[in-house]
């Protein structure tokens, strides 16, 4: 039963920021953004003291230095993020029996049973002050009888700080917060709930739940739910996963380089979509050639965190260039990403414009409802099915992808 469970949230507050701090002391205090330094780059995090004139993640940075002028831009630096985010990572998993890496910054614990030995509300408040001795990172909690209401009560308990909420009490501790306190809430969805009188969860929680369903589909319901501080959603035991790769054998040896580049493009959007899809990244590109005599050859480049189809594809032509003997047929190419890490675009938004990933988040919702392929390049038409995965991240095995033959 979903009431008898105890589940913190437990957030690293301004995590970019706080490592740059630990990097750079004088900045402790002063108002800090980091993300690209452009006027069409986004802000991919910032400090309390930025968001004090307004200033918020994932905010174009042109607008965050008008609104906070005073601002100090970094470009950021993923290596030093995702060493402290394995640290805390190894900290948790020394300490708890189940959590759940939801992104670089972002934990689930499950202390379901503990509480009769232990204390939860001890017990997580000890891991938040440990993780904050042992790595210097400000981080805060929120515990309730699940998800959804943790979460929420994160966000209040904000920064570095910690929230119970007691297990009967979900729905009172909801009721006067905006609807934008609820997570899944975007602003489409605010936008229509608002032109409806709905501004608060209390509103929320009193509509009959029939008409969320008519509303807005199945998200309705579950929407409704979590007003109502339901959510049985569990607790995802957490896998790292190393990589993630695709390849492909001919039906007869080629030489026919602009259906091997065609392919190469398309394999290599794909994989790039699974990892949007999953909020994941990579740091390392390999590319694969077999060729006729069963030779098989591969090269590899390490490059900037990303899952965007524009960073990527250059790197793999590239690599495919410098592997491929033109005397020779190939049998099989492949590809493989690897060095992933999670963080989605929160991470991306160091290299991304604003224009590129309102783009990516267009295509890859169209994607999701009409399939993989319904968008793609014109050089990769050509190809044929590559293959796909629900979601290769969820720690299930994945589905194979080796040696589709095409």
């Amino acid at each position: 039963m979903s009431d008898q469970r105890t589940i913190v949230h437990l957030d690293l507050d301004s995590f970019f920021v706080s490592v740059e701090r630990l990097k750079h002391p004088q900045l402790q205090g002063k108002p800090v953004l980091v993300g690209s330094d452009s006027d069409r780059g986004v802000v991919a995090s910032c400090s309390y003291e930025a968001r004090a004139f307004g200033v918020r993640s994932a905010m174009p940075m042109r607008t965050a230095k008008r609104l906070c002028p005073e601002a100090i831009i970094l470009r950021g630096d993923s290596g030093a993020y995702m060493k402290k985010s394995d640290e805390v990572t190894e900290i948790i998993r020394a300490r708890v029996p189940l959590f759940e890496k939801t992104s670089v910054d972002e934990f689930y614990v499950d202390l379901s049973g503990m509480e009769r030995f232990f204390g939860a509300l001890k017990l997580a408040s000890e891991l938040r002050q440990y993780i904050s001795k042992e790595t210097g990172l400000p981080n805060s909690f929120g515990l309730s009888i699940n998800k959804t209401v943790s979460k929420v009560a994160t966000n209040t308990a904000k920064p570095n700080g910690q929230r119970e909420v007691e297990r009967g009490t979900e729905k009172p501790f909801l009721a006067p917060m905006s609807i934008e306190a609820i997570p899944g809430v975007g602003e489409k969805t605010a936008h229509l709930l608002r032109s409806m009188g709905v501004a608060k969860i209390h509103t929320l929680q009193e509509l009959p739940v029939e008409l969320m369903q008519r509303l807005l589909g199945e998200h309705g319901p579950v929407l409704w739910r979590k007003a109502n501080g339901i959510d049985n959603s569990p607790v995802t035991p957490w896998h790292e996963r190393k990589s993630i790769s695709t390849e492909r054998t001919f039906e007869r040896d080629t030489i026919d380089l602009a259906k091997l580049r065609g392919l190469l493009t398309a394999m290599a959007e794909n994989l790039a979509f699974q990892l949007r899809k999953g909020q994941k990244l990579t740091s390392c590109i390999a590319v694969k050639i077999r060729y006729a005599d069963m030779n098989t050859h591969t090269r590899q480049q390490r490059i900037g965190y990303t899952a965007a189809d524009h960073l990527i594809l250059p790197v793999v032509h590239e690599l495919f260039r410098a592997l491929y003997d033109r005397r020779q047929r190939i049998r099989l190419v492949g590809i493989r990403f690897s060095h992933l890490v999670g963080g989605g675009h929160q991470m991306d938004a160091f290299t991304d414009t604003e224009e590129a990933m309102n783009l990516y988040q267009a295509m890859d919702k169209m994607r999701k409802r009409f399939g993989d392929r319904v968008v793609m390049r014109a050089t990769g038409l050509e190809a044929k099915s590559i293959g796909r995965m629900d979601n290769p991240f969820d720690g299930q095995a994945p589905v194979l992808l080796a040696n589709r033959r095409s």
